[in-house]
């Protein structure tokens, strides 16, 4: 017997909770005597409350009379913004590190990466979030290797800390629970039973390329700028560099401390972040968007798309363009 606790708090939304519990308790009779699955709401109480949609739900049981547990499953959390507040759920935080030291599996999804980050035990550690909560989770937890571009991180002692992308990849994090605890056969079952999808590509599909333009170097804002407005030109570096009025060595040097990305590699994302809304919203050859976009050599073009993305431009097509059926019913 697994016993999986669903920490249940008013930051939660509600899908990523009670979509887990439905799958969890009701697999059981998919994976039949490959194993057993015990699943409950766990909260600081037992009070009825409501959550960040207002739907009132409350807890099985308190955490003060969860013991032992053997995992601990965090749903997506709403942060009420762009900045997580540390400090709200100790109770809450002091109860997982102390089942962690027990041997439970800590699982944060989405944003409940969070309030994992806060047991401190990601530390010096590899995790993955919602890219929308990236900013205040590297204020909070500087110490963590935040990776977007992965949709599942296992890591630590015995891989017990476990962190999923965006909300919807809870099916990843529950998918691979079931691996772990039961075996594939049973993970299998239960995703063909639910239609619950894995997403091998990760999150790099589902980025979308930032422009950083919240400093003060004005040289550089306007190579920024025209780099926007012409990155589909041959020299389009060399010309953004004149723009500049800077030196090469000076403008590389600044240009890459204050955006992250070296200039060659910020129009490279530039012309990739255009292609993929060719991809999305018409239906032009991969050579032509190719050809659009700035390159001439439509191998180059696939090969630097899945580097970026990490897939090729013919499957981000498939993945993201809305299908026919969609399209009629908006017309």
């Amino acid at each position: 017997m697994t016993h999986v606790s669903l920490v249940t708090i008013p930051d939660v939304w509600v899908s990523s909770l009670t979509g887990p519990f439905d799958v969890l308790t009701h697999s059981n009779d998919l994976i039949g005597d490959q194993g057993k699955i015990e699943a409950e709401l766990v909260g600081l109480d037992t009070e009825t409350f409501r959550t960040a949609n207002g739907m009132p739900i409350a807890a099985h049981r308190s955490i003060h009379d969860v013991t032992e547990t053997d995992v601990i499953y965090i749903p997506s959390l709403n942060i009420g913004g762009p900045v997580w507040e540390t400090g709200r759920y100790d109770p809450i935080v002091e109860w997982m590190r102390a089942m962690f030291d027990k041997g439970a599996r800590l699982c944060g999804a989405c944003t409940g990466a969070l309030l994992l980050a806060e047991t401190g035990l990601l530390d010096g550690r590899e995790a993955t979030i919602h890219w929308f909560a990236e900013d205040t989770f590297r204020e909070n937890f500087p110490k963590v290797d935040l990776q977007l571009e992965r949709v599942l991180i296992a890591t630590g002692p015995g891989g017990r800390l476990m962190m999923s992308g965006a909300s919807g990849a809870w099916h990843d994090m529950i998918l691979y629970l079931i691996t772990r605890e039961i075996g594939p056969v049973a993970a299998q079952a239960v995703a063909r039973f639910f239609l619950l999808q894995w997403h091998p590509d990760g999150q790099a599909p589902y980025l979308r390329f930032q422009e950083q333009l919240d400093h003060s170097d004005a040289a550089i804002r306007t190579a920024q700028a025209w780099m926007s407005k012409n990155f589909t030109r041959p020299q389009a570096v060399e010309d953004a560099m004149r723009e500049s009025g800077l030196a090469e060595r000076t403008f590389k040097r600044r240009f890459t401390k204050i955006t992250g990305y070296s200039p060659i590699a910020y129009v490279q994302n530039l012309r990739v972040e255009e292609a993929k809304k060719r991809l999305e919203q018409g239906s032009d050859p991969v050579d032509e968007i190719s050809w659009q976009v700035g390159y001439e050599d439509p191998a180059f073009f696939r090969r630097l798309f899945k580097r970026i993305t990490s897939v090729t431009p013919s499957t981000y097509r498939r993945k993201f363009q809305i299908p026919k059926i969609y399209q009629a019913a908006a017309e």
